[in-house]
This record gives structure tokens, C-alpha cells and sequence, in this order.
């Protein structure tokens, strides 16, 4: 159970880095997997309009969390 929620948090962690980067950038790699939240839930939620890179980074703080949690849990 502790090595899903690592894989969920470090997956959290690459597609909140990967929805920074495409948002400042483009970002051809992995688009539909590592995208998908910069691209499809993000624009769907009312309040985060305007606020996408802070959206971004909070994905990613919060998949860092999650693993860096899950692996000090003994």
C-alpha cells in the first residue's frame, strides 16, 4: 500500500511539474498522460481561472508530500 501511494505522489509530482512547464512553455512530451490535469481539469474549475501556474505547483507540492510521506511512514 505505501508503494502506491508513492507511485500516486510521484506521479502527482511529475504532472504538476509537467503542467508548469507546458503552461510557461510547450511540452511536447507525454502530453495526453502528464498534461491532462493542466489541460483538462484546471479550465473546468471556475475559481483556479487566471491562477493556472499556482494550480500547477500546488499538484506538485502536494505529489512531493504524498511521497516524501509515504516513504518516512514506517
Amino acid at each position: 500500500m505505501r508503494k502506491a501511494i508513492a507511485a500516486v505522489g510521484v506521479l502527482l509530482l511529475l504532472v504538476g511539474i509537467s503542467g508548469t512547464i507546458d503552461h510557461l512553455f510547450h511540452q511536447p512530451f507525454f502530453g495526453f498522460v502528464l498534461n491532462s490535469v493542466n489541460r483538462w481539469v484546471i479550465p473546468n474549475i471556475g475559481f483556479l481561472a487566471g491562477y493556472e501556474l499556482y494550480a500547477n505547483l500546488t499538484v506538485a507540492a502536494v505529489g512531493a508530500a504524498l511521497a516524501i510521506a509515504s516513504y518516512r511512514s514506517a
